[in-house]
């Protein structure tokens, strides 16, 4: 189980993301992170609780569209790299999902045949 927000509008994105993933923290409490798109996408990822995180702590620009997510691990280790968001080898995109991609292998072999690296 874990938690996923979006927010696009207005406000301070970074800021009504870490709301949000607070109030999202019983979803998973084994990492998180936090993406938002200014002149280009920003991501920061941690293992541990968000808690006790304050918006000074981030260090991420004013933004105002971006995505969340707080983990409960399923399977892999509680590390920052297995945080989400997960993004492209170019940062030209990142995503959140839940749950366990059963069929990776195939995926994987699949972009592999299309050029993809990992």
């Amino acid at each position: 189980m874990c938690g996923i927000i979006g927010y696009k509008g207005m406000n301070n994105a970074t800021e009504r993301i870490l709301n949000c993933l607070k109030r999202l923290e019983y979803r998973g409490y084994d990492s998180w992170g936090i993406a938002v798109q200014s002149d280009k996408i920003h991501v920061i990822k941690k293992a541990g609780k968000i808690s006790d995180v304050t918006l000074e702590d981030l260090y991420l620009p004013q933004s105002s569209v971006g995505i969340g997510h707080t983990r409960w691990a399923t399977s892999g280790k509680v590390n920052n790299i297995n945080a989400h968001p997960h993004s492209s080898k170019d940062k030209s995109f990142v995503l959140a999902h839940n749950g366990i991609v059963e069929n990776y292998e195939k995926l994987k072999n699949e972009l592999i045949k299309n050029g993809y690296v990992f």
